[in-house]
Parts: C-alpha cells; sequence; structure tokens
C-alpha cells in the first residue's frame, strides 16, 4: 500500500516508452514519493521493460494507478499543476519546481489533494491537457534545448517536494462550512456552462469555437474554487437560464 505521508501525485500523461515510467519511478522513490497514476500508455500495461528499469521501486509500479484519461485521473484533486517547457496561449500562474512544489507542500498541509502532470515523451503536454492544470511548471533550462527527458522532469520536481516537505507550510486559508472543488466538480461546472453558452450561440464563428471553448475551460482551472463556490456558480446559471425561459430581459 502507499505511504499514509501526505504528498502530491504524480500523473505520467501517456507515457511512451516502459523504461521512462520505469526510471521515473525511481526518481519518486528516491525522494519517498509513491502515489504514482499512468495515463494510457502507449506500450500498454503492465510493463516488462518498466519492472525491469525500476529496479528496487518496483513496488510504486505495482500500486500505481492506471486511467483511460485526465479527468479520471485528476478527479479527486483540488490543485494540479502541469509541467511543461513551452510556451503556452494560456493565462497560468508559472511556478519553478522549487517555487511549485513549495506551494504544494501548503496546500497539502491544508487539506488539499494534489498532482503534478508530466506530458508524454516526444512533444509533451498538449494544450487540452494544460487547460485541466491550475498551474504551470517550468523548469528554467537552456532555451537552446529545452526538453528533460520524463524521468529527469519527475526527479527534478520529487527532490524539490522533499525539501519543501521538510520545511514548515506558511499561512493556509480558513474555510467557512465549505471544503476546496475538486477536478469532478470543476468537470461538471464546465461542462454545465460550456453545453448553456452552445445552446446561447456563445462559441461563434465556428472557427473560433474551439479556442473559444479551451479559454473558458481554462479559466474554471485557474481559479481556487471552492464547493460553495461551484454551487453558486451552477446555480446563477440556472436562474439565468430559468428567467431568459420565462421570456425576461432582452440583450
Amino acid at each position: 500500500m502507499p505511504s499514509d505521508r501526505p504528498q502530491p501525485a504524480f500523473v505520467l500523461v501517456r507515457p511512451q516508452m516502459g523504461e521512462n515510467i520505469g526510471a521515473a519511478a525511481r526518481a519518486m522513490w528516491n525522494f519517498g514519493l509513491d502515489r504514482m497514476r499512468v495515463v494510457a500508455p502507449r506500450d500498454g500495461w503492465p510493463s516488462g521493460s518498466a519492472v525491469a528499469m525500476a529496479s528496487g521501486a518496483g513496488r510504486l509500479l505495482d500500486e500505481a494507478q492506471l486511467l483511460g484519461d485526465l479527468p479520471a485521473a485528476l478527479g479527486d484533486c483540488h490543485y494540479v499543476y502541469a509541467t511543461t517547457a513551452r510556451g503556452r496561449e494560456l493565462t497560468k500562474p508559472i511556478f519553478s519546481p522549487e517555487e511549485a512544489m513549495r506551494d504544494a507542500a501548503r496546500r497539502i498541509g491544508e487539506g488539499q489533494k494534489v498532482a503534478v502532470m508530466f506530458g508524454p515523451e516526444r512533444a509533451g503536454l498538449e494544450n487540452d491537457d494544460v487547460v485541466r492544470a491550475s498551474a504551470i511548471i517550468t523548469v528554467p533550462v537552456n532555451p537552446q534545448f529545452p526538453s528533460l527527458n520524463l524521468a529527469q522532469c519527475v526527479l527534478l520536481t520529487a527532490y524539490e517536494w522533499r525539501r519543501a516537505a521538510d520545511a514548515v507550510p506558511e499561512g493556509h486559508v480558513h474555510m467557512h462550512n465549505t471544503q476546496w472543488a475538486d477536478q469532478v466538480e470543476i468537470e461538471a461546472l464546465a461542462a454545465h456552462y460550456d453545453a448553456q453558452m452552445q445552446e446561447a450561440g456563445f462559441f461563434y464563428p465556428d472557427h473560433k469555437a474551439a479556442n473559444m471553448r479551451q479559454t473558458l475551460r481554462n479559466f474554471w482551472s485557474r481559479m481556487p474554487l471552492t464547493q460553495a463556490d461551484t454551487r453558486l456558480l451552477h446555480g446563477i446559471l440556472r436562474q439565468m437560464v430559468r428567467w431568459k425561459d420565462r421570456g425576461g430581459g432582452g440583450a
């Protein structure tokens, strides 16, 4: 069983080579992390090459969660970081690994569930992955050669987590009769607004619709929403739809 020590989940998104998954497991276990989630690995699961490369960290692979898609992998999380070296046409907080893991330690200390996403080896995370993140982690690497191996990125982040976890988190948010919204609740809120805005003809013209949807989905992920916030936002939209159906208001 995974350890009881509070820690982030490391989510490997569509990893391509079993060897890299195994090396990532070793990197995690070097720094006391053992909550790995594997999303749609290219070469299937379980992976003999991953086990061989993991060496003494094979237990992590035995206990790793295999998920078919990213919403399933992030569903129970309240705050998600996406690791990426490429520029993005998305408005997000950007952290260094050190800053991100200090922030993660603070959030976990408050009772939040946190995840870090790592993209596939060839091209990294896609924008449709990153929009589900609350923030971005970018490593200050050589701009002429910015690509990090999957296991290298995991190792660097795990090292910074270990440093941050040994420090005392500062500050907290007082929660009054609510809890942080998890990704399942954020997905439901995003789907509710997407469906109603589609019906209202908001996503126009057609050639801009995909980017508009991506921007809106990114908006929901970026905000630190509580469960009370999501209920309020659902209620606002439902009431606006009822008001329109009753013939209220013009433009």
